[in-house]
């Protein structure tokens, strides 16, 4: 599944307990500030629920879940909890996403939605196996078996939709989307359309996430899935932002400054600065 789940993170956040060791509730919310993806983020999560929040959409935001899935994203949220929790977060291409959640993507993008409310139950009766689990390897092992048996279980996505991902990631979004659609022999609108339909954003914002992502994972964020790098993407100290830009696909420092507010809310400096990983509270 390894071309397919970028990743599993299981996690575990406690607050101070009282002596009965009843966890204390903290004063304020932890909030974390997640950048933009062309990936879904799936949350199997137990214990204090949290809000996943939308800053351009109070509707396409979710409240007080415990699991949710999210994305693909093509702008910046934010996650706020109160109390103690745990749970297992996945990072899925949309090719995975698509077969997994059962649903088109096109439903899903630039929304958090409670694994309680998809149509198909299964994943919140995986949540619940999960968290009677003693420990995280009888969880990751769970997984692995649950999501091969789903995968083995769902048809492919279509052939053309399977390759227009795979050359978009394979060059870190820098295939012209003519291009990619002469190649398929679709029509450039056909392609977008189909696209945005099943894998959740069109091929032209999905291509600017890709380079977006190779470009946050060079300065060490790993939160994103990035595309394979091409030769070393890690800046050199005597690098600076404009050599960095062009390196990473960008036509210049501004395009590069423009895009990482857009999908970050703050400029590369910030990103780059230690301590300032998007999951951090702040």
């Amino acid at each position: 599944m390894r071309s397919l789940v970028g990743s599993y993170l299981g996690y575990r956040e406690s607050r101070p307990a009282h002596p009965g060791g009843v966890p204390a509730r903290a004063a304020s919310p932890l909030v974390r500030h997640e950048a933009a993806g062309a990936f879904v983020v799936l949350i199997l999560g137990w214990g204090a629920p949290l809000d996943v929040l939308n800053p351009r959409s109070a509707a396409h935001s979710a409240y007080q879940v415990d699991s949710f899935v999210a994305g693909p994203y093509d702008g910046y949220c934010t996650t706020s909890t109160v109390g103690a929790g745990a749970g297992v977060q996945l990072l899925l291409t949309p090719l995975a996403a698509r077969r997994i959640l059962g649903v088109p993507l096109g439903e899903l993008a630039n929304r958090a939605v409670a694994v309680d409310g998809l149509p198909d139950p299964w994943l919140d009766r995986l949540r619940v196996r999960l968290a009677e689990m003693s420990d995280w390897p009888r969880r990751f092992a769970l997984l692995d078996a649950a999501l091969g048996a789903r995968l083995a279980a769902t048809d492919p996505v279509e052939e053309h939709l399977g390759r227009a991902w795979g050359r978009l990631a394979g060059s870190a979004g820098r295939i012209g989307i003519g291009e990619l659609a002469d190649e398929l022999g679709w029509s450039r609108r056909h392609l977008t359309a189909r696209f945005r339909r099943e894998l959740g954003l069109g091929p032209k914002t999905t291509a600017r996430l890709l380079r977006f992502q190779r470009a946050y994972a060079a300065l060490g964020r790993t939160h994103a899935v990035p595309a394979s790098p091409v030769g070393s993407d890690r800046p050199d100290p005597t690098d600076g932002w404009a050599e960095l830009a062009v390196r990473w696909g960008y036509y210049d420092q501004s395009h590069l400054i423009r895009e990482f507010r857009e999908f970050t809310g703050v400029t590369p400096t910030a990103v780059g600065r230690p301590g300032s990983h998007s999951s951090n509270p702040g």
